[in-house]
């Protein structure tokens, strides 16, 4: 049973660990890249999303190399840095370097352009491109960057990302939480989903264990369970968690 599949057609309660090796790919040379849901030529019917959750795609981008200027719409899309600097160009007159700590959000509303290139001619890039589906559609085109501190994260779930920008969070329009945690060995941090949200959790470096299940890099766990996850650390890692309505 998927992970992705619409409320009606599932249990009430599920819990779907999905492997990083179920991924879809795509890999041109200056880009490798992994697709947790149906995204460009990877089309898989039972992977097309969770809940407003629509894209992760683990990026490693060459030096030297990158995306040329090309457009989006009507998206929330998060950039998340795990290793190099990524350089981002938009119609909106933004441009800046993103570092490992630093999170952007652009909202593509009617219509926007970018640019995203690796920074170095010498270093690879490694980055998350995460889509969230507006809850509405035709706002205005938005940007914000933070930088959030590998001390905010250690052995913590830090709030980067939010609909109301609470805790100095990014502010998406969305009513969806985004988490960040840098999770050391034999760490544990955690989790109780609310009985009116739905948990995604990707592990992005690294290894942990939840509940006796061990989630290694682009490893995720998807649920719709309302209770209490139980997350140590068992090498380095850095995990992202969604909750959503």
């Amino acid at each position: 049973m998927s992970a992705t599949q619409p409320p009606e057609e599932r249990n009430a309660v599920l819990t779907h660990v999905m492997r990083a090796n179920d991924r879809g790919s795509t890999n041109i040379g200056w880009l490798d890249s992994r697709h947790t849901f149906s995204f460009g030529e990877y089309h898989n019917p039972e992977a097309m999303g969770f809940r407003v959750l629509r894209v992760i795609n683990d990026d490693r981008v060459a030096p030297g190399g990158g995306f040329p200027t090309h457009g989006h719409r009507d998206m929330e899309i998060i950039s998340y840095v795990l290793d190099g600097a990524l350089e981002h160009r938009d119609s909106l007159g933004t441009g800046s370097v993103i570092r490992p700590g630093d999170v952007q959000r652009m909202s593509a509303g009617t219509g926007v352009r970018h640019s995203e290139y690796n920074h170095s001619k010498t270093e690879p890039v490694h980055f998350l491109q995460i889509w969230i589906q507006p809850n509405a559609t035709g706002l205005p085109p938005g940007y914000e960057q933070k930088a959030f501190s590998d001390d905010d994260k250690r052995n913590a779930f830090r709030l980067i990302a939010s609909q109301d920008g609470r805790d100095g969070s990014l502010t998406i329009h969305q009513d969806a939480n985004v988490y960040a945690a840098l999770v050391e060995p034999d760490a544990t941090l955690t989790f109780a989903p609310r009985a009116d949200r739905h948990t995604w959790l990707h592990v992005a470096t690294g290894a942990v264990d939840i509940d006796g299940e061990r989630l290694s890099a682009g490893d995720a766990l998807a649920t719709d369970e309302h209770a209490t996850f139980e997350l140590t650390g068992v090498e380095r890692a850095q995990v992202l968690r969604f909750e959503l309505a």
